[in-house]
């Protein structure tokens, strides 16, 4: 083909060309990743056809004595299915599963997983040893859990509480203190399961903490419901930190400390006096109810708000008691503040009356 010496449209032809070969290429890459895809869902779907009824049949005590071979094929969607069950069952259901897996040699399988470079597998692998309780894996899912993939690491740090929960709680819990990325719900839900270890660990670190690491220190305790020393909570109260004291006073839990709560009802940071109004009222005594009632006159809406959800919900102070108490109130905002409260008491009965 000639182009009379035009390298303009020579240019624009092999442009073309190539071009034209590409979006071959391209076509022929997407059925051959189709033609994958439908090999791969055919092989998972054989995958769970064989081996769900009998994984079935083990949870509720019928154990094969003889156990077909797990194909390498198989292996991937037989950990993915065991995965999902393991997840779904409640204390000691998961026994049998764990005897099928390591009869069949994945425990082995998946601590050989974690050192692999697909993150799925190594994702799944924590999975299995933590539900396994992998002793083995400890110094592998060490590892694991040091890396900047928050994913990667929480998992691999759920199984590490899976496997040993107080040597796990000595050393995650300075670890969830020092990481603030880690989002405080799943912090939580990981170390639900060493609540009792990890509570005498804060309690060993809270005197120990400087002024930036102990709010969230206290944060972790609240989120576990975990019942810290009163001295710990009183040397936190008298810190002067704004963040400090909230987050103490999130959790006190205790008469100990009332009076340490009451001088706090006059705080100048409104936050403090939040706080400060909601322990008083799991702590307060009956003299308490003036001091609340103060606060219904507080100049911050939340202030006055958490002060009259605090009466609200004193047990000795009846609907009758309430209402009396509305009735001798001369603030207006103070009174509107009450029954507001209140009226939210009495649609949250009926709503509950009516589920």
């Amino acid at each position: 083909m000639s182009f009379d010496g035009d390298p303009i449209l020579a240019a624009a032809f092999w442009t073309g060309i190539a071009a034209l070969l590409l979006t071959l290429l391209l076509g022929l890459q997407i059925v051959r990743l189709r033609i994958g895809l439908r090999a791969s869902e055919r092989r998972k779907a054989r995958t769970l056809a064989r081996w769900r009824p009998l994984l079935n049949a083990a949870i509720v005590g019928d154990i094969p004595q003889q156990l077909p071979p797990l194909r390498g094929a198989e292996r991937l969607h037989f950990i993915k299915l065991w995965v999902h069950l393991q997840a779904s069952l409640r204390g000691d259901a998961g026994a049998a599963l764990n005897a099928i897996a390591c009869r069949l040699g994945l425990d082995g399988e998946a601590r050989a997983m974690l050192g692999r470079r697909a993150r799925t597998e190594r994702l799944l692998a924590a999975l299995m040893l933590g539900h396994l309780g992998d002793r083995q894996a400890w110094p592998q899912l060490l590892r694991l859990a040091g890396m900047d993939d928050p994913t990667l690491s929480l998992t691999a740090l759920w199984a590490l509480v899976r496997i040993d929960p107080q040597a796990a709680a000595e050393y995650l819990t300075p670890l969830f203190i020092e990481r603030e990325d880690w989002a405080m719900s799943h912090v939580a839900g990981i170390l639900q399961q060493a609540g009792t270890p990890v509570a005498a660990v804060l309690a060993g670190m809270l005197p120990r903490l400087n002024a930036q690491r102990l709010p969230r220190a206290l944060r972790i305790a609240e989120a576990l419901r975990i019942e810290l020393p009163a001295e710990s909570l009183a040397a936190a109260l008298a810190s002067g930190e704004v963040a400090i004291v909230t987050a103490a006073l999130r959790i006190v839990n205790t008469p100990l400390l009332q009076a340490q709560v009451r001088t706090l009802l006059s705080d100048e940071d409104w936050q403090v006096r939040v706080q400060a109004a909601k322990a008083l009222g799991r702590i307060g005594e009956r003299g308490d109810v003036e001091r609340l009632v103060a606060m219904l006159a507080d100049r911050e809406w939340w202030v006055r708000y958490r002060a009259a959800q605090a009466l609200v919900e004193l047990p000795w102070l009846k609907r009758a008691d309430l209402d009396a108490l509305h009735a001798t109130l001369d603030d207006r905002y103070a009174a509107d503040m009450l029954a507001q409260v209140m009226a939210e008491q009495d649609a949250l009965a009926e709503e509950t009356e009516t589920a």
